[in-house]
């Protein structure tokens, strides 16, 4: 009885020995991407920080438009998962929004959890369903159960199943995780349309690659790695020296029109 105990605990130790020294991309090389695009890896745990709430609707933007990217016939949904107190606070994402680029909210399964721990449970047990392409959490506060431990817990099952989990959160501060990939976000002025230098352009996002490596080929610089990109129907396209110049120059709009859209909340605060 002892020895089929010690043979059983070996095998455990080689399966997470192997997902942990695997690469995390295995497959990745089978979606290529295209050419000047900013498309964040599959099979990983991604942090999505923004500063403050109000510049949320371009973090939670990015992290739904990267979760797009990861449909395909055999992963056709996105889970979205929020705490019941937060949607209170924070909003939901708008239904309209999503359709206007791309996203149908048919594909997104929309899931509130009562505490952080129900919440985390269901982000693990998502991120091991085939059919799902990506699991989006929703996280406004910081949480003690979020800790070191419970981020690799969802690494190695993010790794294991090639879903890709991206955690957004709010806060300048930065706790030790096991996330593969963290990224800064903040909404950017956008670049004018051709026919009228004073009406909103496109949406922009200022990108900061804080942890992690794109490509394999190269890590991120100390101070993280800035991209300047703007929305397509394609995704995130990154903005050349050019068109960085233009829209530093064009006028300042008349009225603030928002950045990231994608990332509407419907606010259910009466």
């Amino acid at each position: 009885m002892l020895g089929n105990r010690h043979l059983a605990l070996d095998t455990l130790r080689q399966q997470i020995t192997a997902l942990e020294t695997r690469p995390v991309l295995q497959g990745e090389e089978s979606v290529p991407a295209r050419a000047g695009f900013l498309v964040a890896p599959r099979g990983a745990v991604h942090e999505v920080f923004a500063d403050e709430l109000r510049e949320g609707g371009a973090a939670l933007g990015f992290a739904l438009a990267q979760a797009r990217s990861m449909l395909e016939p055999r992963r056709p949904a996105i889970l979205y998962l929020q705490l019941q107190g937060d949607a209170q606070e924070a909003g939901v994402p708008y239904g309209l929004g999503l359709g206007s680029f791309g996203l149908d909210p048919g594909q997104v399964v929309f899931i509130r959890a009562q505490t952080i721990v129900e919440l985390l449970w269901a982000i693990e047990e998502a991120v091991a369903c085939r059919p799902v392409a990506a699991v989006v959490a929703d996280i406004v506060h910081l949480h003690k159960a979020l800790d070191f431990t419970a981020s690799r817990r969802l690494s190695l099952r993010a790794a294991a199943s090639g879903s890709s989990v991206f955690l957004v959160r709010y806060a300048r501060e930065r706790e030790a995780s096991a996330a593969k990939f963290r990224w800064k976000i903040a909404p950017a002025q956008s670049r004018p349309p051709p026919f009228d230098a004073t009406a909103p352009g496109p949406p922009r996002w200022r990108v900061t690659l804080e942890k992690g490596s794109l490509g394999g080929r190269r890590r991120a610089a100390p101070e993280g790695e800035d991209f300047l990109v703007d929305w397509t129907e394609h995704g995130f396209e990154r903005v050349g020296a050019d068109d960085r110049t233009r829209g530093a120059q064009r006028p300042a709009p008349l009225s603030g029109a928002p950045s990231a859209a994608l990332g509407d909340r419907l606010s259910e605060a009466s």
